[in-house]
């Protein structure tokens, strides 16, 4: 099973880029004896529309587009499910078993993601009830999912 992650706006050289290449390729690493292929993010250019509801359709749109066909989805958002790592773990390895190809892990714009987007999601996942920037929601999601290969794989790095 691939995972992706699938965020509107591209982060910028500088410490979240390397935060989270660094946990991108440990969970790659973990992963692999897990029956995890890869681990990708795809970038999606940030809509220019001078309207926010259609900014935030053509973001979803292009995020539809790069959603591989029986992907599982998990929607990153505010109003989401609180998972712990364990439980999220459970839901990876939940996945894995149903032989999904991929789940795709999707961070919105600023303005949100369209209905028809979220209505797709088998997930909703929140990390709290602050707003987070961007760049450091790739980076917590990606340590989670790193955090979640060591559970399933009963790697000392989990210890809570």
């Amino acid at each position: 099973m691939r995972i992706m992650v699938a965020a509107v706006g591209r982060l910028k050289q500088g410490p979240e880029t390397e935060l989270s290449e660094r946990y991108r390729k440990r969970t790659a690493q973990t992963g692999r004896n897990l029956g995890l292929r890869d681990v990708e993010i795809i970038e999606i250019r940030e809509s220019r529309a001078a309207d926010a509801s259609k900014r935030m359709i053509e973001e979803s749109i292009a995020l539809a587009n790069i959603i591989p066909q029986g992907a599982a989805v998990v929607l990153l958002d505010a109003r989401g499910d609180n998972l712990d790592s364990a439980s999220l773990a459970a839901q990876l390895s939940k996945f894995r078993s149903n032989d999904r190809p991929a789940v795709v892990f999707v961070i919105g714009g600023a303005d949100g993601l369209a209905p028809s987007l979220r209505d797709k999601a088998e997930l909703r996942l929140s990390f709290g009830a602050a707003t987070w920037p961007h760049q450091l929601v790739r980076v917590m999601l990606l340590e989670q999912l790193y955090r979640a290969t060591t559970i399933l794989s009963g790697h000392p790095y989990h210890r809570a």
